[in-house]
């Protein structure tokens, strides 16, 4: 067997494969959509795309509509519960989430997550949109959704049905202390409990050990991205910027985000106007994403990253599966 990457780009889904060491562009489709997201399941890919979502069971030879039940069409996260198999979660723009329990056939919404959005006016600074759904993290039962521009919310029912996490009060302005910024771009929850917690926002990286319940606020930035390395709870690399898309770097800490070292290898950076916008990753290798649409790779070892699959155009989001 082998890895195979799924890239979502401004131009469709692009897979790429392993050869030699290297990745190389196996092939392109759904080249009329910007795909803003992927996800891989038992040989399903689900797209997400700013028409709702698609669906291929020919590893993206074909693809077919699969958004029946979603009446919010902007999707913009879509991510298998790795646990689960069929349970499937779709974030929004506005600010929604849909839930299949089928692999992503038929989806129903999640009413109460619409009207928290309603009763705090989440929004977006760069859309008239009321906010949006950015990402998910899984662990058995719960689940975490970040809203941008609304806060954490939690699911004790693997999506049935969703909170805003304590320490989360749901407004969309500065936090008060001990609560999380509410301008949450990611999440991350760490393999050896569902109350590990990290969450890089637009006022810095968050941790929390109680759920969500409290934070601590470790780092002082804009931020997007921020890789938990499984085997070991006290390694995190972070995507730090001093605003949005200015100075981007990569940074490493081995003491749970008490200190930090630079982590960018041979990269010359910062980088005036792009950072991280997400990080994946694939067996014994890191992947990061940036915003200016390239695709960065390193050894989990030595985090000496190189650039990859510059063909692939703009990348936005990428997923792993194993053929």
């Amino acid at each position: 067997m082998k890895n195979m990457l799924v890239i979502a780009t401004k131009e469709g889904v692009v897979v790429a494969q392993e050869a030699n060491g290297d990745w190389q562009q196996a092939g392109r489709s759904l080249t009329a959509r910007q795909v803003n997201s992927v996800s891989v399941q038992d040989g399903s890919i689900l797209a997400g795309t700013s028409d709702g979502i698609f669906r291929s069971e020919d590893l993206s030879q074909t693809w077919a509509a699969s958004s029946e039940g979603i009446s919010v069409p902007k999707i913009r996260w879509v991510a298998h519960h790795p646990d689960a198999s069929g349970t499937v979660l779709a974030g929004t723009e506005p600010a929604a989430i849909f839930l299949s329990r089928d692999g992503g056939r038929l989806w129903r919404e999640c009413p109460e997550v619409a009207a928290l959005r309603d009763e705090h006016g989440w929004y977006l600074p760069y859309s008239p949109e009321a906010g949006c759904v950015r990402g998910f993290a899984f662990h058995g039962e719960r689940i975490y959704a970040a809203v941008e521009q609304g806060g954490l919310l939690c699911s004790d029912d693997r999506g049935d049905t969703w909170r805003l996490c304590e320490g989360s009060n749901g407004i969309p302005q500065t936090p008060l202390e001990g609560f999380i910024h509410p301008d949450i771009h990611s999440v991350t929850v760490h393999p050896s409990s569902s109350n590990l917690v990290f969450a890089p926002t637009g006022g810095g990286l968050y941790g929390s050990r109680d759920g969500g319940a409290s934070w601590k606020h470790l780092y002082h930035c804009y931020c997007r991205a921020a890789w938990w390395d499984p085997g070991d709870a006290d390694r995190l690399v972070f995507g730090p910027a001093d605003s949005v898309d200015r100075n981007g770097r990569i940074e490493m800490s081995r003491d749970g985000g008490q200190s930090w070292q630079a982590a960018s290898g041979e990269l010359t950076v910062p980088w005036a106007e792009h950072m991280v916008e997400r990080f994946l990753q694939v067996e014994y290798e890191l992947l990061a994403v940036l915003s200016n649409g390239a695709l960065l790779a390193a050894p989990l070892a030595s985090l000496q990253w190189e650039p990859i699959l510059p063909e692939a155009g703009w990348v936005r989001a990428v997923a792993a599966v194993r053929i």
